[in-house]
């Protein structure tokens, strides 16, 4: 990256506010003695006299009685989710203690590979050379999926001359190809060339976007740049994927990408559409279409979860297996995270989007399995 990028790591402070008040609710739903149930509101802390281990997801009943502490790091995205579980987790279990931080999905990773951490979030699947990194260094995990979420393109609230952006438009102005490009109708040429009419204004282009640690970066790279990057030999060997323009202002706080574009009236870029969503005052939301003159959609909970909206995503958290089974804290977590209610009562706080009830059934019984 270059040197000229900026790179903060800061709690999504607005998010862990949202938590620590979920956190008393669902204790009170939980201490109403009710198992597990499809309503959140009755979501139970995984909690037992049993062994942890033994124990499926949605019979964890609430005794108090889990002890011990777990480490997680990885993606600023997953890591509200993480922390509003593991707070009301401790509200019912006043013995467990836990770490959750946000430094980028990368960055969680090197951590957990180096058997650093107990659980890593991501915002993306884990990558081949992430992959061999853990099993080179002996450790092996299960991934579950536990939400989705979309990326949010996004302008200032006072730019009017753009309202949809497809993805050769964004590979015209984010693109390695787009370096140097001052004013957004630099974009114009590549742009005509993909095949868009779009019309770009003639002005300043100020781009503040995720850094490389970043999975909200990787997926936004993955999803709408490296197709048409391949077709126009733009792809980086060996690691055989693009990347962006280097001449950005790179953030790996949320909130100060979400600064750096309500600065400039004439801004571009990107963020996990809950932080997007949590600033509709500061920022516009642009649509989205996947092809040249296709079809714009906007993100909403709606259109990720059927998947037409083209920038959506999974979310995922990584479990170290050695670790879930010297550390019955960890297991009783996870338990508690699975549970019928748990995600769908933190996501009333963060705005990403459910499982299905069939998909999160499939994520607990991995889980269940791998215990």
């Amino acid at each position: 990256m270059s040197p000229d990028k900026e790179f903060n790591v800061t709690l999504a402070s607005n998010k862990r506010i949202g938590a620590l008040a979920l956190a008393a609710t669902m204790f009170v739903a939980a201490c109403g003695g009710s198992a597990a149930t499809s309503t959140p509101a009755t979501a139970a802390p995984g909690a037992s006299a049993a062994p942890a281990e033994s124990m499926a997801a949605s019979e964890a009943p609430v005794d108090g009685g889990v002890t011990g502490s777990i480490t997680v790091s990885g993606s600023s995205t997953v890591e509200p989710i993480s922390t509003g579980v593991a707070e009301a987790f401790k509200v019912a279990n006043p013995g467990f203690d836990f770490s959750v931080e946000g430094p980028g999905t990368g960055d969680g990773f090197k951590k957990f590979c180096a058997g650093e951490t107990d659980i890593s979030d991501a915002s993306r699947k884990i990558k081949d050379e992430e992959a061999k990194a853990c099993a080179d260094a002996g450790i092996e995990y299960v991934e579950l999926k536990i939400a989705y979420d979309g990326i949010s393109v996004l302008t200032s609230v006072n730019n009017t001359a753009i309202a949809c952006l497809s993805f050769p438009d964004l590979y015209a102005l984010i693109g390695p190809e787009s370096t140097g490009f001052a004013k957004w109708s630099d974009a114009a040429g590549i742009a005509k060339e993909l095949g868009s009419n779009t019309v770009f204004p003639a002005a300043d282009l100020s781009i503040t976007g995720p850094g490389e640690e970043s999975g909200t970066f990787d997926s936004f790279v993955e999803l709408a740049l490296d197709k048409i990057a391949g077709t126009r030999n733009q792809i980086v060997a060996p690691a055989k994927h693009t990347t962006t323009r280097p001449d950005y202002t790179a953030s790996a706080n949320d909130n100060a990408i979400i600064d750096g574009i309500s600065g400039s009236d004439t801004s571009l870029g990107w963020v996990g559409f809950a932080f997007a969503e949590e600033n509709k005052d500061k920022v516009a939301e642009l649509g989205v279409a996947k092809d040249a003159n296709g079809t714009c959609v906007k993100p909403s909970t709606e259109t990720i979860s059927d998947g037409s909206y083209p920038l959506s995503r999974s979310l995922y958290i990584y479990v170290n297996k050695a670790k879930a089974a010297a550390n019955p804290a960890v297991v009783s977590y996870v338990d508690y995270y699975l549970a019928d209610g748990t995600i769908s009562k933190v996501l009333e706080t963060v705005p990403y989007v459910n499982l299905p009830a069939d998909v999160l059934a499939e994520t607990a019984s991995t889980w269940n399995a791998a215990k």
